[in-house]
């Protein structure tokens, strides 16, 4: 077979190790990849957004399956336009790619459906959100951009003057673009969060293993919401009482209620998860794989993912029986300083050649590519490594993930110190 990924992220090198495990494949091709993914796969100069040339692509080298990996190009209808050229894709249509794609769209449907979720309220114009804020608002409340915003467009408000600022930034100032020509104003969930990922058919939903994010840029969860900054799965929180509930409530009922409104999701949902003292609660959908955790459940994943994703594309999904190995895996990003709001690149990375030959380390690109004479791999953007380790329990792994920071080095390198720290108060 020959498969075709789209991105250029650490999620992206996370699906090309697994695509290159599987024995169907042999040949791998990533639009437009970067300097780790260039290893396994032939990266082409083509960017998320250029649906024709893709496609071209695709057919030109009779590809036999594409999976998009990216947010912006499945809410844009890339696999609309794969399906329309008879090509072979991994991913949600358009219309249900709005799960992720419109926070109000997601919000409307748990309340019709009676997923749990946070109380809220959605705005389109900056003055009814003021108002709002004035008279209705209990504080701490959450302002969520509508839109695709690269996972931070959502602002926890402590204060009246906090949230009047955010409502300003998202919807006057733009700071999202278009994702803020909406707004979302949330009831504030405390608990502990936890991510799960699961492959859907469009009528069949298959688990993945839990997974926790640590979303704040700076160490004790402070500073500003980035991509993510570190993941460790599996979740110790997620225990068999909260995915029995899940499973009743939430899980198949949002497949079954994006099929009731006429929109068969077939591909990856993300379940952002909040374990609050009334029970799970749905913080956000995302559809595809979430980026870091990519990088820790798909190298415990003992299928093969070709195989996955062809029975989501057939709806066979139910006949699959989806395992993972019986251990654990941390993920700790390296940043640029600076990141997520300003930060230098095109730094030399030093170290990559340490993990390689290893079955319980791996480096997964983020933001990296080769300089002009294609040799030396240098950073390209804010999250630019995962270094990710597994080991028999969450704190081997969390313990030999850090360590292999340590083998790779940049000019300004930046991390997190505490990720997984959550794993010791379990």
């Amino acid at each position: 077979m020959k498969v075709l990924i789209v991105g250029s992220g650490g999620r992206e090198h996370a699906i090309a190790a697994s695509v290159a495990k599987s024995g169907k494949v042999d040949q791998i091709y990533c639009a437009p990849g970067n300097a780790g993914i260039g290893q396994i796969a032939q990266c082409v100069p083509i960017g998320a957004m250029e649906f024709d040339r893709l496609t071209a692509f695709a057919k030109e080298k009779a590809v036999d399956l594409v999976i998009v990996g990216m947010d912006d190009p499945l809410v844009g209808g890339l696999v609309d336009a794969m399906e329309a050229e008879n090509i072979r894709v991994f991913g949600p249509r358009k219309n249900a790619a709005l799960l992720e794609g419109s926070k109000a769209f997601s919000k409307d449907l748990m309340k019709k459906y009676h997923i749990p979720t946070a109380d809220y309220a959605i705005f389109s114009q900056a003055e009814d959100a003021l108002e709002y804020l004035h008279t209705r608002a209990k504080f701490p409340v959450v302002l969520k951009a509508d839109g695709l915003a690269l996972g931070k467009g959502v602002l926890i408000c402590n204060t009246l003057q906090e949230a009047e600022d955010g409502v300003c930034a998202i919807m006057t100032e733009r700071r999202f673009g278009s994702a803020g020509s909406q707004i979302v104003i949330e009831e504030f969930l405390t608990g502990r969060e936890v991510s799960v990922l699961s492959f859907v058919d469009g009528k069949t939903i298959r688990i993945m293993s839990s997974a926790q994010d640590h979303k704040r840029a700076l160490d004790g969860d402070k500073g500003l919401n980035t991509g993510g900054m570190g993941n460790f799965s599996p979740s110790p929180f997620y225990t068999k009482e909260v995915d029995d509930f899940c499973r009743k409530y939430i899980y198949q009922a949002t497949v079954d209620a994006m099929a009731a409104e006429g929109r068969p999701f077939k591909g990856v949902i993300f379940f952002g998860l909040m374990l609050t003292d009334d029970g799970p609660k749905v913080l956000e959908y995302n559809a595809r794989f979430g980026d870091p955790e990519a990088q820790v459940v798909l190298p415990r994943m003992k299928n093969d993912i070709i195989d996955v994703c062809n029975a989501c594309i057939d709806g066979t999904l139910d006949q699959l029986d989806l395992q993972f190995e019986d251990n654990a895996a941390v993920c700790v990003v390296l940043a640029s300083e600076g990141y997520p709001v300003k930060y230098e690149k095109g730094f030399p990375i030093t170290g990559l050649e340490r993990f390689e030959g290893k079955t319980d380390y791996f480096c997964f690109h983020a933001g990296t590519k080769l300089d002009a004479d294609g040799k030396t791999v240098l950073t390209n953007g804010g999250r630019v490594l995962g270094v990710t380790a597994t080991g028999a329990t969450l704190q081997e792994a969390r313990k030999k993930a850090y360590e292999a920071t340590e083998w790779v080095d940049f000019a300004n390198k930046y991390m997190r110190h505490d990720i997984g720290k959550a794993i010791e108060e379990a």
